[in-house]
């Protein structure tokens, strides 16, 4: 009983610490942006235009990939799945194992992640107004990292329908799918941010 306290005490404070560094990470890129929209509301000045905009594509796929993974994390973790978290902290939050879990956990984890990316789109866009190029490419920064992740995990979990396998799936991400799929996030943030901003 001691042991498996121990154990449970050590999962929560690495997931403590995977929580504070992601959450700095995002927090600081949210914060950068902000100080260069808050420079361009006060001078108007083209540079700091351009700054925010720059700033926004890196604050909105931070902000919205961290969500992202989290809500990955929680479907595991509210689906039963089976995983460990590792001590070291990375982009991950988690290790999946996918030889103890079910292939309905599988879609579990992966379609809360997918909820997330939704989550953190209905955020940008109802908690900060769009009335700035730099205020529009977040939210077009968070669907275009939205519609990337999309590319790559939709696939799989159709995939997984027939093979029942969600590993060998995954095994089936190439770096040409990889790049097809950023291929497609870059191109609708794009077409977002220049046809509405």
């Amino acid at each position: 009983q001691t042991a498996t306290a121990t154990l449970t005490l050590s999962e929560n404070q690495k997931l403590i610490k995977h929580g504070l560094i992601q959450g700095t990470i995002a927090l600081t890129a949210f914060s950068l942006w902000a100080a260069t929209d808050a420079w361009l509301a006060v001078t108007q000045l083209p540079l700091a235009n351009v700054l925010s905009i720059m700033m926004a594509v890196v604050a909105g796929v931070t902000v919205s990939t961290v969500i992202h993974e989290w809500f990955h994390f929680a479907g595991a973790k509210l689906g039963g799945s089976s995983y460990t978290v590792p001590t070291k902290t990375g982009f991950f939050v988690y290790d999946y194992n996918y030889a103890d879990s079910s292939v309905r956990q599988f879609y579990i984890m992966s379609l809360a992640g997918q909820l997330g990316s939704v989550v953190a789109i209905i955020g940008f866009y109802t908690l900060i107004p769009h009335d700035t190029s730099g205020r529009f490419m977040l939210l077009a920064a968070a669907i275009g990292s939205a519609i990337f992740g999309a590319a790559i995990e939709w696939p799989v979990m159709q995939r997984t329908r027939h093979s029942h396998n969600p590993l060998a799936e995954l095994s089936k991400i190439t770096p040409r799918v990889f790049n097809r799929s950023l291929s497609y996030g870059l191109a609708s943030g794009l077409l977002l941010f220049f046809g509405f901003a």
